[in-house]
């Protein structure tokens, strides 16, 4: 087997140069390693420097942001430590924007709109989970985003959409779709009286682009993905 060319198919970068590295997280595995103990998508990446470049001991590689662990998509990862400190900057000062996209559950009569809501962080039996709650309320902050319909379904009653986002809250793209009463679909933290067939169905939330400063150049990085070819994504070909 040739290892090389296994990891480089696994990871398989949509921009790499010195200083950054671009690529597509998949579904249901953690962005770092957790106390399940299940490789990490951070611990595929140094893997996949350390084999390409055939580098020696440890390979430095800066974590600047996160996706929840069934959430799939694009992420970009620091080579040194320069640009992990030029990227969280930028981060600081929302120079990241960030799309998303989300099959979910139902048709939505408003086909773009806003969504502004003040959320708080809790754990319940299922763990910790967002909850939409009053202005006033102890420790709450503001979630905002905006949504844009791509495209429906009415047969199968599911909706593409297209999601920006002007805050970075936990959980917050889930729990204030949840909120208007359009849960993603496979989301059964936020949807858990919907019913699936499958057990392993993923949840459809997808970052789907990144425009982000370079940490050394002086210019923008556009990076996009492609949405994924399995159910339900594949429903809106």
């Amino acid at each position: 087997m040739n290892i090389e060319k296994e990891m480089t198919n696994y990871i398989n970068p949509i921009y790499e140069d010195n200083h950054i590295i671009v690529a597509v997280k998949p579904p249901n595995i953690p962005v770092q390693g957790d106390i399940t103990g299940d490789l990490s998508f951070f611990d595929n990446i140094k893997d996949y420097i350390k084999i390409k470049y055939n580098k020696k001991g440890n390979v430095f590689l800066g974590l600047v942001h996160r996706l929840d662990r069934p959430v799939s998509g694009i992420m970009v990862f620091a080579k040194t430590s320069k640009a992990a400190s030029r990227l969280s900057e930028a981060i600081r000062d929302r120079k990241f924007e960030k799309t998303y996209y989300a099959v979910v559950n139902g048709i939505l009569l408003d086909k773009e709109g806003r969504l502004e809501n003040y959320l708080i962080k809790k754990t319940n039996k299922l763990g910790n989970i967002a909850q939409v709650v009053f202005e006033n309320t102890k420790n709450a902050k503001i979630a905002k985003l905006k949504y844009e319909v791509v495209k429906e379904d009415l047969i199968k009653n599911l909706s593409l959409l297209k999601i920006e986002l002007e805050t970075g809250r936990f959980h917050q793209i889930r729990v204030q779709l949840s909120n208007i009463g359009h849960t993603i679909y496979g989301d059964r933290k936020y949807g858990n009286y919907i019913k699936y067939d499958r057990d392993d169905v993923p949840l459809a939330l997808f970052a789907k682009s990144l425009r982000f400063p370079h940490p050394t150049k002086d210019e923008y990085i556009y990076a996009e993905a492609d949405l994924p070819n399995y159910n339900p994504w594949n429903i809106f070909e």
